[in-house]
């Protein structure tokens, strides 16, 4: 009697990395109770501290991640992990670096001169005292920059009525820029969560 062969069973990996896409819309709550798809919800985790340019619980969630993957999964985290420390710590030339090894498009000139920009007026945790006295002077001299810059909007717009008082210029200057700041605000998060879209549809 010939002796029956045994049936083959289909072995199906579920990849750590592929399940990141569909866990990108979840909550960090619900991220942070996963335990199927452990790996990729911290990556997703690490991902979304950098955003907030939290770099100590970035690095955190990363190396919690690279441990709960599989080996072979573990050097694409570590170039996602790159990635998203030198956004954390805002290393524009590191992030481009990281960016590309990760087989993705580098950030605009904008966006890498905007990190910079950011890495000046608040430097990372951990940065010595000169950089951050650095960073107080600039934020004061913007400030003062963009008052001066409302000022002058009013001034312009009520020099063909005769002009306005000193006093009330000021004043109307720096209601003019809380509202043009307001609104490059709401333009910048508009862009941002455009942005993670797109991150998250690739």
């Amino acid at each position: 009697m010939a002796k029956a062969k045994p049936r083959p069973m289909r072995i199906e990996q579920k990849s750590q990395l592929a399940a990141m896409q569909r866990l990108e819309s979840r909550s960090d709550e619900e991220l942070e109770s996963e335990t199927k798809f452990k790996a990729a919800a911290l990556a997703i985790l690490g991902a979304r501290a950098a955003e907030k340019y939290d770099a100590k619980a970035a690095r955190a969630y990363f190396q919690k991640a690279i441990a709960a993957a599989r080996p072979q999964e573990r050097l694409q985290l570590r170039r996602m992990a790159d990635a998203s420390l030198a956004l954390a710590e805002r290393r524009a030339d590191d992030l481009r670096d990281a960016v590309t090894r990760l087989g993705q498009e580098p950030p605009s000139g904008r966006q890498l001169f905007a990190l910079r920009f950011m890495g000046l007026i608040a430097p990372p945790p951990g940065a010595n005292i000169l950089l951050k006295a650095r960073g107080v002077l600039l934020i004061l001299a913007l400030v003062i920059l963009v008052l001066a810059i409302g000022f002058g909007i009013v001034e312009l717009i009520a020099l063909p009525f005769g002009g306005m008082a000193i006093g009330g210029a000021i004043v109307l200057g720096f209601i003019v820029a809380v509202v043009a700041i307001a609104v490059l605000a709401m333009w910048g998060r508009r862009r941002q969560a455009k942005a993670r879209a797109q991150r998250a549809a690739t």
